[in-house]
């Protein structure tokens, strides 16, 4: 009799067991459930991909920087810079304003007729 009692016991537990797994399985199988599964994945995802390119735009900007500081060091741009200034630069002529060949009728010099265009 306590063989039967037992065995009866273990099929009840072994169905009770079968039934809430079936249950539960069905239950994530439902149109609802595999929606929301989708949409918290598609988010993870989207979290994983935003904090990479998060990241890559990081090194990028680090990476841009040292090259740029580079490139300065190179170009001698981070140079010190001396107190004084360069000398001032003279004209290639002086014109004379005494000097009645140089001063210039502009009228002829740069007469303007629109027929030579064409």
């Amino acid at each position: 009799m306590f063989r039967r009692t037992f065995w009866f016991g273990t099929g009840v537990a072994a169905g009770v067991w079968a039934t809430t797994k079936v249950n539960r399985k069905l239950k994530q199988l439902t149109p609802d459930s595999l929606a929301a599964t989708a949409a918290n994945k598609a988010l993870d995802v989207g979290t994983r991909v935003r904090d990479r390119a998060v990241g890559f735009a990081l090194d990028v900007r680090d990476n841009m920087a040292q090259r740029e500081a580079e490139l300065d060091d190179a170009l001698g741009l981070n140079a010190p810079v001396d107190g004084e200034l360069p000398a001032p630069r003279h004209r290639a002529a002086i014109e004379n304003r005494n000097d009645p060949k140089s001063v210039v009728d502009v009228r002829t010099t740069y007469s303007y007729n629109r027929n030579e265009d064409h």
